[in-house]
């Protein structure tokens, strides 16, 4: 993309609390631009305040879209977002905005950006079937390995949502899931040199840092109403919103398991280990994206609007 030339869209990737948002707010007021979640967490409304959603405050300043649009009930997939992000984009397009889409999901910007593969729909029936197995995560790995070993090489071992996924795939359609993520899937939606690709990489220790102060922060912000709130719903074990960095831990302390400080090392520690796994998913999965430090990152977007 030549650098005077203003991009047809905006992406910035990167690790929680890597200042993500900031700099998509700060580029949407002076650009005139649309901000569009790509966090697979603040898409849904339960969890404003967790999920490290923007803020109302934040909203009113530049026009958002994708960020709390979801009822925690449901289960929300890649093609799911990647068509709603197909109409935001459209919808940025139509009023003259500059699209700037952020978040930490890496596999929303890979399907984005590449495509999907064409993974075909799953029967409730099979859905249920592998859910209800009963089966534990090791189990549940040694089982895939034996029909999908490819897959099961992928996958970590405790990764239980994504091994069942993977089990519910083969016993749908009799064909590893593998074999149908090398077939030719959806075109991307987004691609070309116009596109500008961001990924921030951060200061480990500083990130470390940010996030045990972010999360305090949380719970002085009302996370624990927002988990009683979630607990009192009383969703299914599976739903993936039950999943999210701090909700086990605190749900145990709700319910007098543990200890509030206990609750809060636990959430921090776990998200301290997810920001360090997507540090490295970025860095591996991302090609032709610009690593930069948040303060060229910011230098980078300010050039936009000169």
């Amino acid at each position: 993309m030549n650098s005077s030339s203003r991009p047809r869209a905006v992406l910035i990737a990167g690790p929680t609390a890597s200042g993500k948002s900031a700099l998509a707010l700060a580029l949407a007021e002076r650009a005139g631009g649309l901000v569009i979640n790509a966090d697979s967490m603040q898409v849904y409304r339960d969890l404003r305040v967790l999920s490290a959603r923007p803020s109302a405050e934040e909203e009113a300043r530049a026009p958002h879209a994708l960020y709390g649009h979801v009822d925690g009930a449901e289960e929300y997939s890649v093609a799911h977002w990647v068509e709603d992000a197909r109409h935001a984009l459209y919808d940025a397009s139509a009023s003259g905005r500059l699209p700037i889409l952020i978040g930490g999901t890496g596999l929303y910007f890979k399907a984005l950006t590449q495509g999907l593969a064409p993974v075909p729909a799953i029967p409730e029936e099979v859905r249920e079937r592998v859910r209800m197995s009963g089966l534990d995560a090791p189990a549940l790995h040694e089982r895939l390995a034996r029909v999908d070993p490819e897959t099961a090489a992928r996958l970590r071992p405790s990764d239980t949502q994504r091994l069942m996924r993977a089990l519910e795939v083969f016993e749908a359609t009799g064909r590893p899931l593998a074999r149908w993520q090398e077939d030719e899937g959806s075109a991307p939606v987004l691609a070309g040199d116009d596109v500008l690709r961001i990924f921030l990489a951060t200061d480990r220790t500083a990130l470390r840092t940010t996030i045990g102060r972010r999360f305090q922060l949380m719970i002085e912000a009302g996370a624990l109403d927002e988990v009683r709130a979630l607990d009192a719903r009383a969703l299914p074990a599976d739903r993936t919103i039950l999943k999210a960095h701090g909700v086990p831990w605190l749900r145990r302390y709700l319910r007098g398991e543990i200890t509030l400080d206990a609750a809060i090392e636990g959430g921090v520690t776990d998200t301290r280990r997810y920001a360090k796994r997507q540090d490295t998913w970025f860095r591996h999965q991302l090609d032709g994206w610009r690593a930069l430090s948040p303060a060229q990152a910011a230098d980078e977007l300010a050039r936009l609007v000169t």
